[in-house]
C-alpha cells in the first residue's frame, strides 16, 4: 500500500477536473469502497448543547465541560474519549473569552492534528490538508474580506504559547474546509448535526449522476492510529456496478435542480464548472419543468409563467410561515397554490413537488396521516421519475412516505413503500447502519400486519383503532396477531 493507491481505488490525473480517484477492480452494487475516520471534526455551533462533542449523537441531559463550559457530552466515557482533541480547543475558548464559529474551531482542530502526528496519519490516507484545493483565488471580494476576518479570529483564538502559522497558510486551510468539508448526520443519519475534513474523500470528484454515495456510520472504524474518529467514520459506497478503471464520483449537490442551477450552485460553493453529461445535455430538465400534456394539448405559454411565478412567490411564503411555525398558514399557501398547479404543471414539475412535499411533510405532522398520505405517494411518483434509482435522498423520502400511508391505515402501500425504501437504503447505507436496521424492523411489523388484514379486514382495522386510540384491544385480537405473529416465523 503507497500514498497513491489502497485495496480499491488508486489516484489519477482526471484532466480538468484536477486529482480523482479511480477503481482497481470491480466494485458491486452496495459495496463499501473505503471507510474513512474524520480527520478533523466539530459540531454545528447551533446544536453544540444537543449533540455529543466525541460520538456526534443527540442526546439529551448533555454533561457539559467544567471548564470551557462549551463542550458536551454522553458521558463521562466519551468525555474521555475526546480530551486529546479537547484539552487544547478547551483552554483556546476560555482564553479567548469566547467560542469561534465552526469552521475556526475545525481549523484548529485539524492544525492541531497536523502539528502532533503530521500530515498523514496511516498509509491508506492518500493525500494530505496541504494538497487539498483551497480556491482562495478564485473567491469574491466579499468572501475574500469575510475569509480575511475569519484569519484574524483564528489568530486571537490560537494558543499564544505555541508557535503561530503565517496568515496564508491559515487562508489555505479555511479554504480547504470551504470546498471539501463534508457533514455529519446524527445516529439516525435524519439530520446535519457536524462538519467534517476527509482527506480521502475530498479527491473524489464530482457527477450529479454518480456512481458512488458518502454516508456517515457511527459504528465502528478500524483505525492504526489514536487520533482519528474511530467511532465517527463516512463510507463511500458504490450504487451500481463499478468497473475497474472507472472515475469514482459523488454528487456534491441535491439532483433535484435544473441543470443550470446546478451548475450555478457548483460554481459558487466549488469554484468549478460542472460539465458531466447531465449538465452539458440537459438530462431531465425538460421534466423538472414539464407541464401536464393530455392528447396533444398543453396549457397556454401565459398559463405556464402566471402558474411558474405563482408557485416561485408561494415557495418562498411557506418556508418564511414553516420557519415561524405557523402550520395553518403553510396548508394555506398549499391548498392554493395546488389548486392552481394541478391543470398546468405535471406531476414531475420541481415546484409542484416542492409543494406537496411541504404538504405530506406538515399534514404528518399535524398527524392528519391520510391526507398527507395522498399527498406523500405523488411526491414519490415524481421524484422516482427524476433520481437515480438508488439515490439515498429517493429512499428517504420513499421511507417516510411509506410511513405516512402505514399510519394512515393504507398498509398495502406502506408496506410496500417501506420494502421499496429498504432496497435502495440496502444499497446506500448497508445493512448495520441504524436506519437500515429501522426500516427492517419497520418491513417486518408491516408484513404481519398486511397478512392479517388480508386474512380478516375487519380485525386488522379494529386492532389499528384500539392501538390509535390507546385502548386495550379484545383477547380474540391479541390471539390472532400473536398467531399471525408466529406462524411467519
Amino acid at each position: 500500500m503507497t500514498v497513491e493507491k489502497m485495496e480499491a481505488v488508486e489516484i489519477f490525473a482526471a484532466g480538468e477536473k484536477g486529482r480523482g480517484l479511480r477503481a482497481t477492480r470491480e466494485l458491486k452494487a452496495g459495496e463499501v469502497v473505503f471507510a474513512e475516520a474524520s480527520y478533523a471534526a466539530v459540531v454545528f455551533d447551533s446544536l453544540s448543547m444537543q449533540v455529543c462533542h466525541s460520538c456526534f449523537r443527540r442526546q439529551a441531559n448533555l454533561h457539559r465541560c467544567a471548564q470551557c463550559r462549551f463542550a458536551h457530552y454522553c458521558d463521562r466515557t466519551c468525555q474521555r474519549a475526546a480530551w486529546e482533541e479537547h484539552k487544547q480547543e478547551c483552554a483556546a475558548i476560555k482564553n479567548l473569552g469566547n467560542v469561534p464559529k465552526e469552521n475556526i474551531r475545525l481549523a484548529a482542530r485539524a492544525l492541531w492534528h497536523m502539528r502532533k502526528y503530521g500530515g498523514k496519519v496511516s498509509d491508506s490516507q492518500l493525500t494530505t490538508l496541504d494538497m487539498l484545493e483551497d480556491h482562495v483565488s478564485e473567491i469574491s471580494p466579499e468572501d475574500l474580506k469575510s475569509l480575511q476576518a475569519d484569519v484574524q479570529t483564528f489568530q486571537a483564538y490560537w494558543p499564544r504559547n505555541t508557535r503561530r502559522f503565517g496568515d496564508s497558510y491559515v487562508s489555505h486551510i479555511l479554504g480547504v474546509i470551504i470546498c471539501n468539508a463534508f457533514t455529519l448526520s446524527d445516529q439516525r443519519g435524519l439530520q446535519a448535526v457536524g462538519v467534517g475534513i476527509f482527506p480521502n474523500l475530498c479527491l473524489v470528484n464530482h457527477d450529479c449522476w454518480p456512481n458512488c454515495t458518502v454516508i456517515l456510520n457511527h459504528g465502528k472504524c478500524v483505525s492504526s492510529h489514536p487520533y482519528t474518529h474511530s467511532y465517527t467514520h463516512n463510507n463511500l459506497r458504490s450504487l451500481g456496478t463499478i468497473a475497474e478503471g472507472e472515475e469514482l464520483t459523488v454528487s456534491y449537490v441535491d439532483f433535484l435542480n435544473l441543470s443550470k442551477e446546478r451548475q450555478r450552485l457548483l460554481k459558487q460553493q466549488y469554484y468549478f464548472d460542472c460539465k458531466c453529461e447531465h449538465c452539458s445535455t440537459g438530462i431531465k430538465d425538460d421534466l423538472m419543468m414539464a407541464v401536464q400534456d393530455e392528447d396533444g394539448k398543453k396549457p397556454s405559454p401565459e398559463q405556464v409563467k402566471e402558474v411558474t411565478e405563482l408557485s416561485l412567490q408561494t415557495l418562498e411564503k411557506i418556508e418564511k410561515a414553516r420557519t415561524m411555525g405557523d402550520y395553518h398558514e403553510v396548508m394555506k399557501l398549499c391548498y392554493e397554490c395546488l389548486e392552481k398547479q394541478e391543470p398546468v404543471l405535471a406531476d414531475t414539475h420541481l415546484y409542484h413537488l416542492r409543494v406537496l412535499s411541504a404538504a405530506s411533510e406538515v399534514l404528518s405532522y399535524q398527524l392528519s396521516f391520510k391526507e398527507a398520505a395522498g399527498y406523500a405517494r405523488r411526491m414519490v411518483e415524481g421524484y422516482m421519475k427524476l433520481y437515480h434509482p438508488n439515490n439515498a435522498q429517493l429512499g428517504m423520502a420513499i421511507m417516510r412516505a411509506g410511513v405516512t400511508n402505514w399510519h394512515a391505515g393504507l398498509i398495502e402501500l406502506g408496506h410496500g413503500m417501506i420494502c421499496k425504501a429498504y432496497a435502495i437504503l440496502m444499497v446506500t447505507h448497508g445493512p448495520h447502519h441504524p436506519i437500515t436496521k429501522d426500516l427492517e424492523a419497520m418491513r417486518t411489523q408491516t408484513e404481519v400486519e398486511l397478512r392479517m388484514f388480508r386474512e380478516n379486514e375487519c380485525v386488522y382495522q379494529s386492532m389499528r383503532e384500539a392501538a390509535l386510540q390507546g385502548k386495550p384491544m379484545a383477547e380474540p385480537i391479541e390471539e390472532q396477531a400473536e398467531s399471525l405473529s408466529k406462524s411467519r416465523k
